[in-house]
């Protein structure tokens, strides 16, 4: 019974994070949405840590996909914005800093794992880690 109550709390807590990214996604303006995703993306982080550590291992999976989601996201709408990086570079580096802050902990994450579970992060790092340099390149790259 007690796994049961367990398992329901693990769904119930999952299910309330994809709403958080729905929130997110209903944010109108382009420059809060991505900061809030990537709130998102360290919040389901953070759980995603407390998860493993209790042996929910389906929930971390289904967590580190959160975090990847959230950055996804948060990079499409400051694309959308529409603004150049290089001439109102703020909301930009803010998220080029995030994310590379987000790499570190992952990296830290990666290492608390097993080596049998490490797998989770295998697609998730690289392509945050393209996320940061996209970013970073549009803030100090050459101008068009």
């Amino acid at each position: 019974m007690k796994f049961l109550g367990a398992f329901t709390l693990a769904f119930v807590a999952a299910g309330t994070l994809c709403a958080d990214l729905e929130k997110v996604r209903a944010e109108p303006n382009l420059e809060k949405r991505s900061r809030y995703a990537l709130e998102n993306a360290d919040q389901a982080l953070r759980q995603a840590r407390d998860a493993y550590a209790k042996g929910e291992m389906e929930q971390a999976e289904n967590l580190v996909a959160e975090v990847l989601q959230s950055v996804e996201l948060a990079q499409i709408s400051l694309k959308n914005t529409g603004k150049d990086p290089r001439r109102s570079p703020k909301h930009f580096k803010k998220a080029e800093i995030e994310t590379r802050d987000l790499l570190r902990k992952l990296a830290s994450f990666e290492q608390e794992l097993s080596v049998a579970d490490r797998h989770i992060l295998e697609k998730v790092k690289p392509r945050i880690q393209q996320v940061q340099e996209e970013l970073l390149l549009g803030v100090m790259g050459k101008r068009k």
